[in-house]
């Protein structure tokens, strides 16, 4: 028996392969990396970059939700951008979906990401208060 437990929801896309939507360990939560699908279509959003980053965080907050918490309580971001001139636009919608103090948080440029996406993100929560 595992002294974990894994995290689902309908309101973020389907895992792609052999991992969960996240995994929580005490009042720890580990958020598997969004991509921008659209949890219905499981298709990547169209339109531009800043509205992959939207889903992003819409994906991660409907995550953060099922673990029972929110985007207040993430405290650290890994963001994955085929693009680094995109960086400001992760810091526009971070603005948009959370509060001072901010998390931590790393960016990473990459070659490619699944399905083609510009943005990835993943995170660490904490279930206690912020």
């Amino acid at each position: 028996m595992s002294r974990f437990e894994t995290i689902s929801t309908d309101r973020a896309p389907q895992a792609l392969g052999t991992y969960s939507q996240a995994v929580r360990d005490g009042d720890t939560v580990y958020l598997s990396g969004q991509i921008p699908l659209d949890p219905v279509t499981m298709e990547i959003v169209s339109g531009s970059t800043a509205a992959q980053i939207d889903r992003v965080f819409l994906n991660l907050e409907a995550v953060a939700e099922a673990a029972g918490g929110s985007l207040a309580q993430i405290l650290k971001f890994t963001i994955y951008l085929s693009d680094l001139a995109d960086f400001p636009l992760v810091n526009a919608a971070m603005e948009r979906y959370l509060e001072a103090p901010y998390p931590a948080r790393v960016t990473v440029g990459v070659a490619a990401l699944p399905k083609g996406a510009a943005v990835e993100i993943d995170a660490i929560l904490s279930l206690t208060d912020r």
